[in-house]
C-alpha cells in the first residue's frame, strides 16, 4: 500500500471494502515499518541545507539541487554546530563530492560547513537575507538611508550577469559612504550605562548583507548552484501540509511518516 495516499485514515470503509479498524491498522503499521534514506554516490553535488521545527523536534534536511533527492535527514531539537558537522562529514565519508551548500547563513550551519568542508562553496540564499532586510527596514522606512537600502534590496534577485554584480555592490557600497554617519549613530543607554546603535534595524541590515557579500553570488560563474534555498523550504511546506492531515499522531509516528515522505519522494 502506497503511503502517499496518507488519508487512509480519512478513507470510508465503504469505498475500500476494508473497516475504519483495519485501515488504521494498517496504516500504523506501514508507519511502523518506516525506511531508511538511501545516500546516492555523486560528483559535484551542490546541496540545499536547511531545517524546519515541528511542535517537538527540528528536522535537518541535506537534498541535492539537481534533482532534489534528499540524501540526509536528522532529527533533532536545533541546528546545532556539533551534529550538522558530524553529517557533512558522513556524506564526504559515503561518497558525496559536494561543490556547494546553499543555506539561509544561520551561524551553526555556517560553522560546520567552515569546519567540516572548508573548501566548499558557500552560497548564501539571496531570498533569505532579503527577505530580513525587508522586514527589518519595513515596507515605509522614515528616513532617506532607509528608502534607499530598501531599494537596493529590492534589486538583489534580479542580478544575472557579473556586471549586474559589479553594479549592484557599487550601489551598496556608495550607500553605505553617503550615510555612514547615520548608520554608526550611537545612543547612550542609562539603564545599561552603555551605548548602543541608534538605528539598530538599518544597520542589522547593513551587517548582513555586508557579512553575506562574499557568499552571494557563487551562482553566477557555476549555473548548477542554487542561489536561493526556495525548493527545499517548498519541500518542507509541502511536507506539513500532508502530516497536517494527521494531526493525532505520537511524535515517533510523525517522525516515521517523515521518513516515508521522503524516501517516496526520493523514489519518485
Amino acid at each position: 500500500m502506497d503511503i502517499r495516499a496518507s488519508n487512509i485514515q480519512n478513507i470510508n470503509p465503504r469505498d475500500s471494502g476494508y473497516s475504519k479498524d483495519t485501515l488504521q491498522r494498517t496504516f500504523y503499521a506501514i508507519l511502523e515499518q518506516a525506511p531508511k534514506i538511501k545516500i546516492i554516490q555523486r560528483d559535484n553535488a551542490n546541496l540545499r541545507m536547511d531545517a524546519t521545527y515541528f511542535q517537538k523536534f527540528c528536522l535537518v534536511c541535506y537534498q541535492d539541487d539537481y534533482d532534489g533527492y534528499t540524501q540526509l535527514i536528522r532529527f533533532t531539537d536545533k541546528e546545532d554546530y556539533f551534529e550538522m558537522k558530524e553529517d557533512l562529514e558522513n556524506l564526504i565519508k559515503l561518497g558525496i563530492q559536494i561543490e556547494s551548500v546553499t543555506t539561509d547563513g544561520h551561524k551553526s550551519i555556517l560553522k560546520a560547513i567552515k569546519k567540516a568542508i572548508p573548501d566548499v562553496k558557500v552560497q548564501r540564499c539571496l531570498v533569505h537575507i532579503q527577505r530580513m532586510c525587508l522586514i527589518w527596514l519595513t515596507r515605509y522606512p522614515n528616513h532617506i538611508a532607509g528608502q534607499e537600502l530598501r531599494r537596493i534590496v529590492l534589486m538583489l534577485l534580479k542580478i544575472k550577469t557579473e556586471n549586474d554584480k559589479t553594479y549592484w555592490i557599487q550601489e551598496f557600497n556608495h550607500w553605505f559612504e553617503r550615510h555612514k554617519a547615520y548608520i554608526n549613530e550611537k545612543t547612550f543607554n542609562l539603564e545599561s550605562d552603555r551605548y548602543w546603535y541608534t538605528h539598530k534595524l538599518l544597520r542589522r541590515s547593513y551587517s548582513t548583507i555586508k557579512s553575506a557579500l562574499p557568499n552571494m553570488f557563487h551562482y553566477l560563474k557555476n549555473s548548477n548552484i542554487p542561489k536561493t534555498t526556495n525548493g527545499i523550504e517548498g519541500y518542507f511546506s509541502h511536507l506539513k501540509n500532508h502530516l497536517d492531515i494527521h494531526r493525532g499522531l505520537t511524535t515517533k509516528n510523525r517522525m516515521n511518516f517523515i521518513k516515508w515522505y521522503i524516501f517516496l519522494n526520493n523514489e519518485k
